[in-house]
């Protein structure tokens, strides 16, 4: 709104946090170079989550990490954990958590990177749509100084989230959806940059999951992405989509 009213002529969001569809007016003009999209187990007393026991209580906000997570450690008792950084951080402190999973750039852009006990490989727990990305956010009113934020984007930045939240944008994405879609850029073959796409869609147990991994034109990041949301809707990622609505919609009542 202080963007609309004039207050404020843009805001840096964390891109992940973005919508994916954008109100009327509401325009996204930079990304910035992008930070280390892994996701970062913290612990006081564990070095990773191969050494947590069974039934250590382990908290994420994230359904994604839930999903990736309990796939891997079943084992494992995965709770809620609900603040912003610092209060989770606390929590983890008190002892409530025996390791909690946060993002590695949140950590790192607030100089707590020496919190991190170890980094989850992008393999192992693939980030979500966005993640690790800055971007810059204006409403648009045909100001002429909005060509000047283009000094700020970062291409390979730009183009990579641009495939991850078509992806999200065609699944309908959100907090609510373990979604996880991670894109890079692969070195030029014969002069033509080539993009990777790694996508998922998990039920929050884990139990059931959809994957992508597809190639294309790093110039057309929109049209990788369609072609990973078809591959998994193709390989059942809308069965999966359906349930969590049905339990979202029961949890409502």
């Amino acid at each position: 709104l202080a963007l609309a009213d004039g207050r404020a002529d843009l805001a840096v969001h964390s891109l992940k946090d973005v919508p994916m569809e954008l109100p009327e007016g509401y325009k996204l003009v930079a990304t910035l170079q992008r930070e280390d999209a892994r996701d970062a187990f913290v612990s006081n007393q564990y070095q990773s989550l191969d050494q947590l026991p069974a039934g250590a209580v382990l908290g994420t906000s994230s359904l994604r990490r839930q999903a990736l997570i309990a796939a891997r450690y079943p084992h494992l008792n995965i709770q809620p954990l609900r603040g912003n950084l610092d209060t989770r951080l606390a929590k983890l402190d008190r002892g409530e958590y025996a390791a909690i999973i946060l993002a590695s750039a949140g950590l790192k852009r607030l100089g707590l990177a020496h919190r991190i006990a170890a980094f989850l490989a992008i393999e192992d727990s693939l980030p979500a749509a966005g993640q690790g990305a800055m971007a810059v956010e204006v409403f648009d009113r045909g100001q002429d100084w909005l060509p000047l934020l283009a000094a700020l984007n970062d291409l390979p930045s730009e183009l990579a989230t641009r495939a991850e939240r078509t992806v999200s944008r065609v699944l309908g994405g959100s907090c609510q959806i373990p979604l996880a879609a991670y894109a890079t850029l692969l070195e030029p073959d014969a002069g033509e940059q080539t993009m990777r796409l790694r996508a998922m869609v998990a039920s929050p147990d884990g139990k059931q999951s959809v994957s992508a991994d597809l190639q294309g034109p790093a110039h057309s990041p929109e049209l990788l992405g369609r072609e990973v949301a078809d591959t998994l809707l193709a390989q059942g990622a809308q069965a999966i989509l359906a349930e969590l609505a049905q339990m979202a919609a029961t949890g409502a009542e």
